[in-house]
């Protein structure tokens, strides 16, 4: 098979879909891998190391989309590499439809094969695609809002930590999930006072046997969250629906409530936000002001730090990518189940429930849709 990556072209995105190392192992397989040039200069991942790895590295981005059987990205494809998908080519990246309707009419239209990173499942339910990264976000988010606390970027002035005769500031995490759990470790590693609200007991059990009486954990309701959120220095937005759009959480009029210089931090921004006043930002104009609020919704945080989740995402990535290429995708999709979770769109139909009734457009199961795409 031909397995082509493309250099990244979302605005501050310097990841890449893989690394020398997992070219490697596909060419060792008697695969053909197409790197686009300077893919991963930024990580100092050179067009010399993939080419040692057994990679062709080519110049023109449109000869990969042209030749490649399975493309492999980070990020949901941009509107000009959405005009350069092809009927029944695989694209394996992060997709996030639910809160993007055109993105997805692109995707039915092409013909092409979607394959989500967000929905593959394990045999335990969880998303291990999803999960390096959302480590990452989880971990930034802290650092993300502790830098926006300050003064000089519209915060209230509160040091999370706090110094000896000071109280520390108060963090509010919403979902005790991947992200949230990470995010109350780092908060928590600082020496703030930290409170985790999720609507899963069992989860709230495991944080408090992790952490002891040093984490606050919360059962999730509106008057809980609102009870929470008013006193809160810093609010991380960390709920996960997989594949749906995030629910929103937290409303206007409960923003309104917090304190002046308060910081919002939503990680769920990928998936249409949890705050209602959330818009996607730029890591290069990256927070704003509603209602007194500093808001950080940075649509692709761990692109930040580049280079170590672009190592986690091709450990995580790589066993997917193998089975697709040894395999070809009808029977990877047909004998994998967790690998069929993440099948979004197939060559027209909507494959993904979640997805559908979010978009409000008609779902196909996978397996009939991979019948009626033969």
């Amino acid at each position: 098979m031909i397995v082509g990556v493309p250099k990244e072209v979302k605005a501050d995105e310097y990841r890449v879909g893989m690394t020398p190392a997992g070219v490697r192992t596909l060419a060792r397989r008697g695969h053909q891998v197409l790197v686009e040039h300077d893919a991963g200069a930024k990580l100092s991942l050179y067009d010399r190391d993939y080419q040692t790895a057994g990679a062709r590295v080519v110049a023109d981005p449109a000869e990969i989309w042209a030749a490649a059987d399975l493309v492999v990205k980070v990020k949901e494809p941009q509107p000009r590499e959405c005009e350069a998908l092809r009927e029944n080519q695989i694209l394996f990246t992060y997709l996030h439809l639910a809160p993007a309707p055109e993105l997805t009419r692109r995707l039915l239209e092409s013909g092409s094969i979607g394959i989500a990173y967000e929905t593959v499942t394990d045999a335990r339910g969880r998303l291990p695609l999803l999960a390096p990264m959302s480590e990452i976000a989880g971990r930034m988010a802290i650092q993300a809002g502790a830098h926006c606390l300050e003064i000089t970027q519209g915060g209230n002035g509160t040091l999370l930590g706090g110094v000896p005769g000071v109280a520390p500031g108060n963090v509010v995490v919403l979902g005790g999930g991947v992200v949230g759990s990470n995010a109350a470790r780092v908060a928590l590693g600082i020496g703030a006072n930290v409170v985790v609200l999720d609507r899963s007991v069992e989860r709230l059990t495991e944080l408090d046997n992790r952490y002891g009486p040093r984490l606050t954990t919360v059962y999730s309701m509106e008057d809980t969250i609102e009870d929470y959120v008013t006193g809160a220095d810093l609010v991380i937005g960390a709920v996960l629906v997989p594949g749906a759009a995030a629910p929103r959480l937290v409303t206007r009029r409960l923003l309104a409530g917090m304190k002046d210089g308060a910081v919002v931090v939503d990680v769920a921004i990928d998936q249409g936000g949890c705050f209602e006043t959330s818009r996607p930002t730029t890591h290069h104009d990256a927070v704003y002001r509603e209602e007194g609020v500093v808001h950080y919704c940075v649509a692709n945080m761990p692109g930040a730090v580049a280079r170590t989740a672009t190592f986690a995402l091709t450990n995580a990535t790589l066993p997917f990518v193998i089975k697709l290429a040894d395999q070809g995708y009808p029977q990877a999709i047909l004998h994998d189940e967790h690998l069929r979770d993440g099948l979004n769109v197939h060559r027209g139909y909507l494959t993904h429930p979640a997805v559908a009734r979010d978009l409000k457009l008609t779902y196909l199961p996978p397996l009939e849709a991979l019948k009626r795409g033969r």
